[in-house]
């Protein structure tokens, strides 16, 4: 895992276009009248990278061999009394199923707890998205609730289900220490 870049935008546009099936029912829309929305992977990472100039986002790729595979983005960074975050995921369709996600994953949230001081990182997942449901559940996070109608995605507000962890939660070792370190070869 390494942050994202300006110079990951051809690798990010083959992955997004050969994995547009896929991804495609689980990613986010906007809804109608929505003032913004990227217009390119470019002003993408620009906001991105200016959210985690303000503390606000920590934009991340995840990696196989070197190479793009997926990204990590922890979203919403909220300080004072709060101290908590949002992550969204996703990876490509070849690299599915190898591990990859949940170790980018855990990577991510032992980051936050570790260096970035978070106290709180929730997940909101479809309920159908059985890959996704699969990362939290190898991981061991808390389901707290569903969450009716709570993004746009894929052209309608969608339910989710939502999970939580808490740095107490995780304590020393972190999550990477509960997945394996080494995703599987296929």
């Amino acid at each position: 895992m390494r942050p994202i870049t300006r110079g990951d935008v051809r690798v990010w546009a083959q992955l997004r276009r050969e994995s547009a099936t896929w991804l495609g029912p689980w990613e986010a829309t906007m809804p109608p009248g929505a003032e913004y929305s990227a217009r390119s992977y470019r002003s993408m990472v620009r906001a991105l990278r200016r959210q985690a100039a303000q503390g606000r986002s920590l934009p991340f790729v995840s990696t196989w061999d070197g190479r793009m595979v997926g990204q990590v983005t922890v979203s919403g960074i909220t300080w004072g009394s709060a101290r908590w975050a949002q992550i969204g995921y996703w990876v490509a369709r070849p690299y599915a199923g190898r591990g990859i996600t949940t170790l980018a994953v855990a990577m991510a949230m032992d980051h936050c707890f570790e260096t970035v001081g978070l106290h709180r990182i929730e997940i909101a997942i479809r309920p159908e998205n059985r890959s996704s449901l699969r990362v939290v559940e190898k991981l061991g996070l808390e389901r707290v609730g569903l969450a009716r109608r709570y993004l746009h995605i894929d052209g309608a507000w969608r339910d989710h289900v939502l999970f939580a962890a808490t740095a107490e939660d995780v304590g020393p070792g972190g999550l990477v220490g509960r997945v394996d370190a080494h995703p599987v070869e296929r």
